[in-house]
């Protein structure tokens, strides 16, 4: 974490408004109350709005889960965003992401034992974090894998996790109880 206390402190349940409780009922209903979500409620407006690409990008994208959450967990690490990276961890093992897999993350494309697909995602990572572009080459490699809807869906997952990266670290958003903090 890149902050020991946080910036824009989560608001507490007790606390809530209306158009907070409003927003917050679906996390609520399934027992998902996360400090992201309990500190973005500072501002209900853009939380609100803010949903509705997070939720295409985490439950409609055309991505498999494990695609998905390699992009994720390489965006959060590039970003140095502790809270996205072990927020993540659990989502990918739920992928069957091993522990292994998960620290080779780290490493990118070249650390060896990636399917050619995955590298071609990790270098679609790194070089939209580096130069906010995917060169030909790369470019190329995804398209030996994926289709057109598919690769759209890559360049905004690493936008959308780079920006909430963005966010997290400024507003120090702290980690949930439970989360890994040893992969």
């Amino acid at each position: 974490m890149r902050l020991d206390s946080p910036r824009v402190a989560p608001v507490a349940e007790a606390d809530w408004n209306d158009a907070q409780r409003e927003v917050m009922k679906p996390f609520v209903a399934q027992g998902r109350v996360f400090n992201v979500f309990a500190s973005l409620l500072n501002h209900p407006d853009l939380f609100r709005r803010w949903l509705v690409f997070a939720n295409h990008i985490l439950g409609k994208s055309t991505l498999s889960l494990r695609d998905r959450e390699i992009l994720i967990l390489r965006i959060g690490h590039l970003g140095d965003c502790g809270y996205e990276w072990a927020q993540h961890v659990g989502i990918a093992r739920q992928a069957g992401m091993s522990d292994a897999e998960i620290r080779a993350v780290r490493d990118g494309a070249d650390a060896g034992g990636w399917k050619a697909n995955e590298q071609a995602l990790l270098r679609a990572t790194d070089e939209l974090k580096a130069d906010t572009h995917v060169s030909d080459a790369t470019w190329a490699a995804l398209s030996a894998h994926y289709d057109t809807q598919q690769i759209m869906d890559i360049v905004f997952t690493v936008g959308q996790y780079n920006m909430l990266a963005m966010a997290l670290n400024s507003l120090g958003v702290q980690l949930d109880e439970g989360l890994p903090t040893d992969v």
